[in-house]
Formats: C-alpha cells, structure tokens, sequence
C-alpha cells in the first residue's frame, strides 16, 4: 500500500466491467502524475500478497470511494457485503467522499445507492451515450475526484460535514459550488507521454491509455495453457517479435488464452505499454462469413489519432495504421479474424480478404515496438514470409492430464485414469471438456463414468463434433425458458445488445422464441441466464449476452430448419429495431453500422424487397449518390451487407427478389466493391451474371455497363483476349441502347484494351470514335474526359516512345525523334490539363482529378527527356521534372483517397521512374514494393509486368545483372502468359 500523504481513491468495481474500469483509471492518470491523488484497485495486489488483507487495508486508507455500478457489481456478494456497506459508513462516520456512476440499468432502486445521489445524470448510463459523451462524463467526474482530494487535505478533513450530511459528494453542482479543477497541462503531457515502468509507492509511473472491452468474456479456469502464457510474457519482452498468432480451430481456448494473459498485464500495470486495445472479428459458426475490417480500422486509426480515419483505400489505411501503432509501445489484440481469411475450400485458403487487414499485420510484422497478439482457426498465409517477427503457434488439444485436471476443477469426480481417459474421448477439446464437464456435475452427480450417456451425433466426425455431441445433450436436459435464451442467441453473429434483447423479448410474444421469457416475465429470463451462464453455455457477465460460436450456431441451425417462422419473426424483430436505432441517413461508418447489420436480418426475414429500397438503397446509398462508398469508403461493409441479398455469395441472388433489374443490380455491386477491396478474381462471377441476367431481358443499357467493367477486370486479370471480346460485346450493346454516353465509354475501353493487346492502330481507330460520338453528344467538351481521357493518354505516352521502350531509360539523344516524341506528349499534356480543368470545376471525383495528375506528370516526364540540350538536362527539362514531380504527388495521393486499391499501381509505377531517372533510387524502390506487393496480390498481372519492368530498369542503372535478368525473366513470362503485347518489343529490348 501507499504511504503517500496523498489521498487514496478507492475503486470499486466487478471484473466484468473491466473496460469502463481502464476508462476511468486513464481519465484520472494527469491526477496520479501530479501527485494529487493515488488510485487503488484490486490489480495492484501483487501475487505474493493476500488479496483480503490488501483490500480491506485500502478500504482503511481510502479519503475517496468511487463505486462502478452495473448488475454485475450488484450481484457481487463480496461488494454487497464487504466493500459497499464499508464505503457508506465510511462517508457517513469518517467524511469520505463516496461517488458511484451508472454504468448500465440495474436495480440499483433496491440497495442503500437509492439514498445517495449519483455522480452524474443517471438518466444516461455511461454504457449509452457514444465514445466522446461518455469521456466528457469520466472528465467530469475525474474534476469531482479532483475537487474531493483537494478538500480532503484542508483542515477538519475528518470531521462530519456541517450540514449533517455523510460527506457523500452530490452529483450535479449546485449554485455557488466551486468551479471544477481543470488537470495540469503538464500531467495531461505526462499521460500522453507515458514513461519508463515504475511505481510511485504502490501505482505505476504512467498508465497507458486503454480501449478494451471486446474479446469474449472467457471464464475463470484455464488450465494446462502454461506453456502459451510462457510463449506470450516472452514474446512481449522480446524485441523481435513482432507479431504473435495463435491458431486452431473453434473451441480450443485461443481467446480464453488471451483473456487470462490480459488480466496478468493488467495486474502488472501493463508491463511498460503506452497503449493496448483489443478488437474481436469472431463471428457464428464455422462456415464463410462476409465480414469486413472496415469499423475496426475507422475505430483504430481514430483512436491513434488519424487525423482523417476514412480517407483512402482499405490497404492505405491499414498501412498508417501500422505506422501510427508502431510509434509507441503498443499491445494490440485481434481475436477471431478467420471471417476476413479466406476460406479451407477456396485455392487462396488462409490469405485475408481483407487489404487493409492484411497491410496492418504485415506492416507490423516488418517493425513493431509492441507486440500484436492474433487468434484465428486458419493459418494466416499473409505471414509466411516473415514467420521470424511473426510466428504463428499451432494451440494444441489439452494434454490428457490438463484435461482431467479442468474437469476435476469442474466438479468432475473419478479415478485418474478415467479422467483421462474421458479427456481423449472427448478430443481434449477445451470447451467441449469444459461443457461436459458441468453437464457430468449438473446432471450425472459429477460421475465421469456416466459421460456414455452423452449420446454419439451422426455429424460427430469434424474437429467440432463432440462440442455438438454435449451441447445437444444438454439442451435435453434444459427447460423451455432456457433453451429460449439459446435460440434467441442463435439469431446473432455477435455479442446480443441488452436493447436488442428486450426488441426481441417485446409483446407479443414470438411462439417458439420468446413465449416463456417475453418483457412481462423477467424473473424467469434472468434465472434462466444464470442457470446457462452455470452451465457456461452463456458467457459470464457483461450487460451483453453472448456465447461461444459453436453454441450459438447450434441453436442457429436448430432454430432456422425447425422453427422457420420464428427464425424469421425473430429476425424481423430485430431488423425493425436496428434499423430504427440509426439516424435516417447516417453520415458517418459508426453511425451506418446498425443498418449494415439491419440488411441481413431484414433478408433473413424475408423482407428483400423493403431492405432493398428504403434500407440498403435509400439509407445506405442514398440513390445514385452512392454515399457509403464514394463518401465513407465503406466497400467492405457494403459488401458484407450485401451479402443478405444473396443465397450463395456471388452468384446466386435471392428468388425473394421481385425483378431481375434489381438481381441484375446486385451482381454488379457486388463485383464492383470485390474489385475495389482488390478481389479481383472474385470479383468476375457476379459481374458476368449479371450480364447475363441483362441480356436476357434486353436491358441493353445495364449490359453494356456490365460488359465494359468486365472488359475493365479482365485486362487487370492479365485476360486481355478476354477483355478485347468483352469490350466488343459491350460496344454492340452500347450501341443497342442508344445512350450515347455507353457509346462514348464503351468504344473507350474496347480501345484501352486493344492498346494493352499491342493493337496501336485499332486502338486509335476506336478512340477516335469514341470522341466523335463525345463532341457530337457534348459539344461542350469536345475531347474525352474522365478515365477515358487517361486511356487516351496512356495511348499517345506510347505513341511518344519507339516500340521497345527506350525512351524510359533516360535522355533521347535523336533530336529528330525527340521532337516527334514531343508533339505526342505535348497533346498529351492539352488533353490532360483540359480534362483536370473539367474535373475540377465539375464532379470532383477523386480518382478523375488523380488520373488527370497521373497523365499530367508523365506527360511532363516525356518532355524532360526529349527537351533540346546540348549535353546535359537545361531550365526546361528541369522545370519539366519539378512538374512531373509535383503532378505524380498529387496523383499517388489522390489514387490513395479514392479509394479503389486496383489504380493505385499506376500512380506508384511512374512516380517510381521519375524517381530511379533522378538518382532516387531508395525511393524509387519504395514504390516499386509497394506496387508489386498489390498487383501481386490482388492477381493483377498487367501491372505486375509492369512492374518487373521497371524494376529491371533500376536493376540495370545500379549495375544488378542478376536482378536484371530475374526480373526481364517475370516480365517475359506474364507476356506470354497474358496476351499483354503492348510490352514484347519492350521485353526483348530489354533482353539484348
């Protein structure tokens, strides 16, 4: 204990509120630095010492007393009998300053609290207002505990308060009360800061700051897991170990692993870390899921102080994620990312589908002053390469012993051998032992030889059979309110909010669901909550009800194949509630969450056609205006919603759909945000679908639109004879429809991709008319504008170069041929400037005002390097590099904020020439990693070529014969391999 002449706080609190308990212990940090109080709470017991004696000598000590209350404090025996009754007579007799804040509802009318007023307004409970209300009452309160130590070291300190009263400290200020004491600058720096460990008597130097709260609340044994929480205390103190991976499949014990290593961090005031956050991506079952980083990296970026979270593509930001949390020593915590993994089924099994989640932990794994701590049932590919910083761990079944030592700890009664043997033949699976071994203790008088009576389930055979096997042994054993609860549970994904719950509960009651633990019979639900949370089929504590995934997804299958209505009132119930719970356009990725989530119970329901129009179409999108996506950057969570409009995600649309306009609709938005997440090969079924759904019904429009992004996707894909049939069918079914705008865009791409097949003539053939039908549709603008105006460009660069690429190696030394090099680029540069200039003054996408950049500085690169000089680069070519410098700036960024991963390598590639021609080599490398990295990642074989050939232009300046040749070799076989005939001249020149 403390023997500082300062005042002790006393905090008060249950276990499973530890998250507003960090909260609190952050919010009061500049009151610890600044010496004005010391804070005590049960972590600081050291495990040498007796927790009673430590505690009650901290109640002896305490001046202050701060009481987290929540029904978890109120069912906690020993603070209704030790801590809560002490406190009180302590404020009334001694004149300590007693303050208790509501966490969340509870009965709290109905213990002696009623009498005492609160420290703030309890009609808003902390759990209800959103992150920054809630900080604005912690501050508030911290100023009250503030106001209280200051008090406290006056004379008379002990004696009652004058008024009669206890000294317990009113909530609100009252009229003449001193104003708040604000903390010190320089304590507030401090806790910015942090500092080296050390105590200053019993509390830390600094406290980190802390945003936890979200892994499953695991349960209090964990046995014969030494070895991991071992593998986890070294590898914090290890420098080079940067990440750490727990893998196995569900119900081993990897996030009651992590759980238990949290509490001993947290016992140990977090062993030096500046900053730990925890995130859960766990979702139901076994199977697939569509999920999405998109609100942990919002969350994240926000939380490190991203001045800007939503801006840029999901990989950008993961990569300034990665920045920003190596810059102090951080403990972040990811449980469960198997839903963004793809699957065991897919040929990418184990890659994460998610960029930005993927950018994140291989960023990390490159450098990281912390550690990163991950559970997942699949091994992450994405960390192969760096398996020294990253090893992933195989977490194995318990030992024989340790799994009769859990079900000894459970109640579990036999011979050793029996113990064990019971272990095995219930695959030493944690939770499964875990299960058995309360249903042995609940109904079989803890006999272990009585486990035969758990029957054998045809589906026994996988990983996951026996935990099936108990869990529906039990639920035999249960009463209706009880398996109710389960079933209510089996319509989650996720942790049940307590307002999502009572939506559910609400009158009337849903036969099959809630007839037996509706609003009106609230005793029978709670007692049933304890009797599974006993049973640990629900997870202890936390206003939250949860449980694992395995129990929830056996309910879930029970509940949608035996009791369809109830599977789908039981969902409409709940898209009915969320969908209320958001604002009507919502304007912010937070603030959209629960319609994202409304989406799929609304088509679990049934409801696709209502969903479809008033949610996903006019909520989420707002019409053509595409908010989610073009304002949010929300192409994850808009594809996970989508996902409820599909019965086998990517092609095959709900028959709950009335028309094919709207299925045909979907396949493409589906198709569109995979290609933007850099799913490319996904992302090819649901768009071709959907022209096939178009073409059908002779919707020439939608098809032409569908056959031109098709066209698009597959010349990335390195298809290119591909992409030039698509691009023909899209022109013939642009001309069908008459718009004169799919006229004008699908002659643009059928060109593009003739340009990449090596076609120059057939492509300017088609660019030209392209324009015609532009100029005589728009007068106004009489050249192409927009990504076609790139293209265009793209095509008079390589007018501008001889056929084998030359000119990209540095000065042209013809002047003849540099001066017809020079018109190209300087049409070029015209064309661009214009198109900049409409971009500017109209629609102000990002990505036209980036492409118009990027033809902007590789036009002024093309004039750098043909400019007339006697010997060396003059003012011209100079002023020419400066602009080419400056333009690829903007368009790298810009590329960036837009948010679609499949440009960026564009921007990276000629920013890198510009930089290798100027002698930058480091940087030029830079970019060049970076953009190999995603078109090798996202299949994108076009620009891997690409590449690999400026690649071996650097190789070639630095004089690396070897990486020459390696990479010419790269380049030479995705050529052959695509089709991408622009490139062979250039290939073989290189070759010589």
């Amino acid at each position: 204990m403390s023997t500082s002449a300062r005042p002790t706080v006393f905090l008060s609190y249950s276990h499973q509120d530890k998250k507003s308990l960090g909260e609190l212990r952050t919010m009061l940090a500049p009151l610890v630095h600044d010496s004005l109080v010391d804070v005590w709470w049960d972590g600081d017991i050291k495990p040498s010492e007796k927790w009673r004696e430590e505690i009650d000598k901290a109640l002896a000590s305490a001046r202050i007393g701060v009481l987290l209350v929540s029904s978890n404090f109120l069912a906690s025996d020993f603070i209704k009998q030790n801590e809560l009754p002490y406190l009180i007579e302590a404020a009334r007799d001694r004149g300590v300053a007693l303050f208790w804040v509501l966490l969340s509802p509870c009965l709290y009318e109905h213990t002696p609290l009623a009498e005492i007023q609160a420290a703030h307004d309890i009609a808003r409970p902390l759990d209800t207002p959103g992150k920054a209300k809630r900080q604005a009452v912690l501050k508030a309160i911290g100023q009250k505990i503030a106001e209280a130590a200051k008090a406290s070291l006056r004379p008379g300190e002990g004696e009652k308060a004058p008024n009669g009263g206890a000294g317990i400290e009113p909530g609100v200020s009252t009229p003449g009360s001193a104003p708040p004491t604000t903390p010190s600058p320089k304590g507030a720096e401090a806790s910015a800061r942090g500092g080296n460990p050390g105590r200053a008597g019993d509390m830390p130097a600094f406290l980190p700051c802390l945003d936890l709260g979200r892994l499953p609340i695991a349960g209090p044994l964990l046995i014969g897991r030494e070895t991991e929480l071992a593998r986890l205390d070294a590898a914090w103190e290890d420098a080079k170990t940067h990440v750490l991976t727990f893998v196995a499949f569900g119900g081993m014990g990897k996030s009651a692993l992590v759980s238990h290593w949290l509490d001993r961090m947290s016992a140990a005031d977090w062993r030096g870390s500046r900053r730990v956050l925890d995130w859960s991506f766990y979702s139901q079952g076994t199977e697939e899921r569509v999920t999405s980083a998109d609100r942990f990296l919002d969350h994240a970026l926000a939380w490190f102080g991203d001045p800007d979270p939503k801006t840029g593509a999901s990989r950008d930001r993961g990569l300034r994620l990665a920045e920003l949390v190596r810059q102090e020593k951080t403990l972040l915590v990811l449980d469960g990312v198997e839903p963004l993994q793809h699957p065991s089924s897919s040929p990418l099994a184990g890659r994460l589908k998610d960029p930005g989640l993927a950018a994140l932990l291989k960023g990390l794994a490159a450098g990281n002053n912390g550690l990163c701590v991950v559970t997942t049932r699949e091994r992450i590919k994405d960390l192969d390469s760096s398996a020294k910083t990253a090893p992933q761990i195989n977490l194995e079944a318990l030992a024989p012993e340790a799994g009769a030592g859990l079900l000894r700890e459970l109640g579990v009664e036999g011979r050793e051998s029996e113990l064990r043997s019971a272990s095995v033949e219930f695959g030493s699976h944690a939770l499964t032992l875990t299960l058995l071994g309360t249903y042995l203790k609940d109904l079989c008088d803890g006999d272990v030889r009585r486990r035969r009576e758990v029957p054998i389930l045809e589906e026994d055979a996988d990983e996951t059979g026996h935990a099936r096997r108990v869990i529906a042994s039990y639920a035999k054993s249960l009463e209706t309110p009880e398996v109710e609860v389960l079933r209510l549970l089996g319509l989650f994904d996720r942790p049940a909010e307590p307002a999502q719950v009572k939506a559910l509960r609400a009158d009337p009651p849903i036969p099959g669901l809630t007839e037996t633990i509706g609003i009106s019979q609230e005793t029978r639900f709670r007692k049933a909550v304890a009797r599974l949370r006993k049973a640990r089929l629900v997870a202890e504590g936390g206003e939250d009800l949860d449980a694992h995934p395995l129990v929830r997804v056996f309910f879930q299958k029970e509940l949608e194949q035996q009791r369809p209505e109830a599977w789908r009132a039981g969902n409409l119930r709940l898209y009915e509630h969320l969908q209320k719970e958001a604002p009507d356009l919502p304007d912010t990725l937070e603030a959209m969450e629960p319609l994202f989530i409304a989406v799929i119970h609304g088509c679990r329901a049934g409801q696709q056609q209502e969903v479809y129009r008033e949610v996903f179409r006019r909520r989420i999108r707002r019409g053509n205006e595409a908010y989610s996506l073009k304002k949010l950057g929300a192409f994850g969570s808009d594809l996970s919603a989508l996902s409820g409009f599909f019965e086998r995600p990517w092609d095959q649309p709900s028959a709950s759909l009335v028309s094919a306009d709207q299925a045909a609709f979907l396949l493409n938005e589906a198709g569109f945000c995979l290609r933007a997440l850099g799913r490319l090969a996904e992302a090819v079924q649901p768009m071709k679908a959907s022209l096939d759904i178009d073409v059908e019904r002779e919707e020439w429009e939608g098809a032409a639109i569908s056959a031109g992004n098709l066209s698009e996707l597959t010349l990335t894909l390195g298809e290119v004879e591909r992409a030039v049939a698509f691009g023909k069918q899209g022109v013939d079914l642009a001309e069908r429809s008459d718009d004169a705008f799919q006229r004008t865009n699908q002659r643009a791409k059928l060109a593009d991709a003739l340009h990449q097949a090596g076609h120059r003539e057939k492509s300017a053939e088609a660019f030209r008319e392209a324009e015609a039908i532009q100029t005589e549709w728009q007068p106004q603008y009489p050249r192409l504008i927009s990504i076609a105006s790139y293209w265009y460009c793209d095509l008079l660069l390589s007018s501008g170069e001889p056929e084998d690429g030359s000119v990209a190696d540095g000065l042209v030394a013809d002047p003849e041929a540099a001066r017809r090099f020079r018109e190209a680029y300087r049409e070029m540069r015209e064309r661009a400037e214009e198109a900049l200039r409409i971009a500017l003054s109209g629609s102000r996408r990002l990505l036209d005002i980036a492409i118009n950049h990027l033809s902007l500085g590789r036009a002024h690169l093309g004039l750098a390097l043909t400019a007339p000089r006697p010997t060396a680069p003059g003012e011209e070519a100079e002023a020419d590099f400066a602009k080419a410098a400056e333009h690829l700036e903007h368009a790298v960024e810009g590329l960036r904020r837009a948010g679609t991963e499949h440009n960026l390598p564009w921007g990276l590639l000629a920013q890198a020439a510009l930089r290798r021609l100027r002698g930058d080599l480091p940087a030029a490398e830079a970019d060049l990693s970076e953009a190999l990295e995603i078109a090798e990642r996202s299949s994108m074989r076009l620009q891997e070529c690409d590449a690999h050939l400026e690649w071996a232009r650097l190789c070639r300046q630095r004089g690396d014969r070897d990486g020459l040749e390696r990479h010419v070799a790269q380049a030479r076989r995705l050529v052959e391999e695509t089709g991408y005939g622009r490139r062979r001249r250039e290939v073989e020149w290189l070759e010589r």
